[in-house]
């Protein structure tokens, strides 16, 4: 579904409102489509399945309510999902008090061939996010990681290439920054995943997610626990976490609660200079995490064309790479045949 159709979509559910008519979206929707409100406080809570479900949902608020109007107050793509708030007042048929809802929580529609296939409701704006992201992550195949400047450039065009060519997660990493050094360099960042319905991590800097309006932040095993992390980072960020050897992974994999990672990188598979000094873990480390891990994981590396169906064949359906965009002569090509690889090979494996 193209951003014009969400805001098509998005507009058509505030006319259903003030028109009282649920037809109004029935062009915008699946006809199995699914609407979870369990997690409403309100009398109509439930699961609806189906059009008919759906309908009669709304027509039950059709006979509570004489008046009823929705307003959108912002929305945000996550890939194949949009995060819609919207505050919605009505007026009791009976009692004609005034309430309204929804503000403080959102909406997260998940589409389908161009459609809404379900709507979950959300009391939170935290919870929704993190649902979102850690969603978006578990759909992701490519990562990408970027200097502040690579190439001594700004990373507007190239993070754009490496978007367009299929890469879902965008990290900012760069050791030689300051905190206001990286403050500085988050913009372009964050602009690129809202634009591209990506996501957008930090690495190592958990205090400064919100600052930087980052979704998450990626810290190794020297630094912050994931607990910690996920602490300074707010309730609505997710974290990933660096492992290097198999008792990393297995320590990855028993965690749980705050201590759970949302995401795994595995590696380095080869040597990399921006992992100076860390030796290559080989292909062994992909096949361990493959039997082990259950949380979204992506191998890193020395990834790069050449070598990707190899880390795909050992049950890497994910990757993290640097150069082989970054120093490509055409990185989004670069980034749409990594992606390609690895997604291929998830199809397979499904």
């Amino acid at each position: 579904m193209a951003d014009q159709t969400i805001e098509a979509a998005v507009r058509a559910a505030e006319a259903m409102y003030r028109e009282r008519d649920w037809e109004v979206v029935r062009p915008y929707v699946t006809p199995d489509l699914v609407i979870d409100w369990s997690r409403s406080i309100g009398p109509l809570r439930g699961v609806y399945r189906g059009v008919d479900a759906a309908r009669g949902m709304f027509e039950g608020w059709s006979e509570v309510f004489s008046e009823m109007s929705r307003t959108t107050l912002a929305t945000r793509r996550f890939g194949r999902r949009v995060l819609v708030q919207a505050r919605t007042v009505a007026r009791g048929a009976g009692s004609g008090i005034e309430a309204s809802a929804g503000a403080g929580g959102a909406e997260l529609w998940t589409l389908e061939d161009g459609l809404v296939a379900r709507i979950e409701l959300f009391q939170t704006l935290d919870e929704a996010y993190r649902v979102a992201r850690r969603a978006l992550i578990a759909d992701a195949h490519l990562y990408f990681v970027c200097e502040a400047r690579p190439r001594g450039e700004d990373p507007g065009e190239l993070l754009g290439a490496a978007l367009r060519g299929g890469a879902e997660i965008i990290q900012l990493r760069d050791k030689e920054l300051g905190d206001e050094g990286l403050l500085a360099a988050a913009p372009p960042f964050a602009r690129a995943a809202r634009e591209h319905g990506a996501l957008f991590i930090l690495n190592d800097r958990p205090a400064l997610v919100a600052a930087c309006e980052a979704d998450g932040v990626h810290v190794g095993q020297d630094d912050e626990t994931v607990a910690e992390a996920r602490r300074l980072a707010g309730p609505g960020a997710v974290v990933g976490l660096s492992t290097h050897s198999p008792a990393e992974v297995d320590a990855a994999a028993g965690a749980d609660g705050e201590a759970r990672p949302d995401q795994v990188s595995v590696g380095p598979v080869w040597e990399t200079p921006t992992k100076a000094g860390r030796p290559a873990t080989g292909l062994e480390l992909i096949r361990h995490a493959a039997e082990r891990l259950r949380a979204p994981w992506f191998a890193i590396g020395g990834i790069e064309r050449s070598n990707v169906r190899e880390v795909a064949a050992a049950g890497a359906s994910r990757a993290v790479v640097v150069r082989a965009i970054r120093d490509a002569d055409d990185p989004e090509l670069a980034a749409r045949e990594l992606r390609a690889a690895l997604a291929s090979v998830a199809v397979t494996a499904g």
